[in-house]
């Protein structure tokens, strides 16, 4: 490659980066302000020539030809405007990996859903896997696409998740099928404003042509009319019967272009949200000629993945989900409506300006009781007081298990879904259910 490469950011994506970079020749330097110079990655690239350092000032683009950012990081940050004005590309790591891709590449973003759904995708794909033919999952749902797309082979299908942070930074992303579950109003910090997000998110199907697929949910007019902005193949799911042309719910049913593929109340995973991943699902599965008994199957052994409305067991009688990965009103929203059950719910976190009240008619149809905690909880508290039901205040997710088998009963559900992100107290909404995890082993026995 013969090329100077600044990467900005180091965390997984980074190492995966810098050493894909490496491989290629190229001379790469790394920095990140919080790096750990003791690190085992940052030990080991070292000593296969890479250079790292925690300034991150305009120096460091003398002689750069390419930037690598974490996707994290806002365009703002001045070393990211100084190279903008220089003309220096700056892209994400996937970007950089992108061309290692061979075989079948899908791709998915969207505000909510993306894990569920990037899971289910693969569930239903790998009932057809062989020695010959893996589906292999990379991207925003943990593992860098640097780490396994040079291992790529023509036969294997390579599912990945895309967030609009990593979206921006993908001029020439054209995966063979795309997918947006749902566009709603997050990370506006970032965007600036949800037109800019909204962009961001159609990034995944700009470079897509007629003979590629982008699977959308038919079920707002704006994601309608977003898809009238595509030049690929348009494949629609729709939980609300808006069509017909790809997969739907009719009746309690599950349909593909009219064909019964399985009663909705089948599905390893409740509520009308994981309804719209599964329809996402059959139509990935359908379009890749998976066997309609194979796709069903499938999505009646998925029970959820960790963090997102991942059922943690029965504990003294009350089922107990962790839905710490709910960090916006919707996604809580969400989860709230797939329970017909009296529901204690576990909310707050990071205050980013939400209006809480909108969670008010989701919580009058499901919640007996609220616990609050973080930046967010009086807001959070507020939606219960004006519901009239119990509140109760604690420092964190965890000191809220106690109070939340107290005012439940056998027959219960305790959900943690807190609405909002888990930064004000935590690192990342993962040790945030970890810890609530743990806490409910800890107070009550598992039935």
């Amino acid at each position: 490659m013969n090329k100077h490469v600044l990467v900005i950011g180091f965390a997984r994506s980074g190492a995966a980066v810098a050493s894909l970079l490496l491989n290629e020749g190229a001379q790469v330097t790394v920095s990140d302000p919080k790096m750990d110079v003791t690190n085992e990655d940052v030990v080991a690239l070292q000593a296969r020539g890479a250079t790292f350092t925690t300034e991150q000032t305009t120096e460091l683009l003398t002689g750069v030809d390419l930037v690598v950012k974490n996707p994290g990081i806002p365009y703002t940050i001045p070393v990211l405007v100084a190279a903008k004005d220089a003309g220096i590309p700056i892209v994400v790591e996937v970007a950089v990996a992108q061309k290692y891709i061979r075989g079948e590449w899908i791709a998915l973003t969207g505000s909510n859903g993306k894990t569920t759904t990037t899971e289910m995708i693969a569930a239903v794909l790998r009932t057809q896997a062989t020695s010959d033919h893996q589906v292999v999952v990379a991207g925003n749902i943990g593992t860098p696409v640097s780490e396994v797309a040079p291992s790529l082979r023509d036969t294997d299908t390579l599912v990945t998740e895309l967030s609009s942070f990593q979206l921006m930074g993908m001029p020439e992303a054209k995966p063979n099928i795309a997918i947006i579950t749902n566009i709603f109003a997050s990370h506006l910090d970032y965007h600036g404003s949800r037109e800019n997000y909204v962009a961001a998110k159609m990034g995944i199907t700009k470079n897509q042509t007629a003979d590629d697929y982008l699977v959308i949910n038919y079920d707002r007019a704006e994601w309608r009319e977003l898809a009238q902005q595509t030049a690929a193949t348009v494949v629609p799911v729709s939980r609300l019967d808006n069509s017909e042309d790809g997969a739907y719910e009719h009746d309690g049913q599950l349909y593909y272009q009219g064909e019964l593929v399985m009663a909705a109340a089948e599905l390893g995973v409740p509520g009308d949200h994981n309804v719209e991943n599964a329809l996402v699902a059959i139509a990935v599965g359908k379009l890749r000629h998976v066997p309609t008994n194979d796709i069903a199957e499938a999505l009646r052994r998925f029970t959820g993945v960790e963090h997102r409305l991942q059922f943690v067991g029965t504990f003294d009688g009350r089922q107990v989900y962790n839905d710490s990965k709910a960090t916006d009103i919707e996604a809580t929203e969400m989860a709230l409506s797939g329970f017909t059950a009296p529901v204690v719910l576990l909310a707050g976190g990071l205050d980013r300006g939400d209006d809480q009240m909108r969670l008010l008619q989701a919580m009058k149809a499901h919640v007996k009781a609220l616990i609050v905690f973080g930046q967010t909880a009086d807001k959070v508290a507020a939606v219960g007081e004006a519901l009239a039901i119990p509140v109760v205040h604690v420092t964190d997710a965890p000191a809220a298990v106690a109070p939340a088998f107290e005012l439940s009963e056998p027959g219960d559900i305790v959900l943690l879904s807190p609405a909002a992100a888990s930064w004000d107290q935590f690192p990342n909404f993962e040790t945030r259910g970890d810890l609530f995890v743990a806490a409910v082993q800890a107070h009550a026995t598992k039935d």
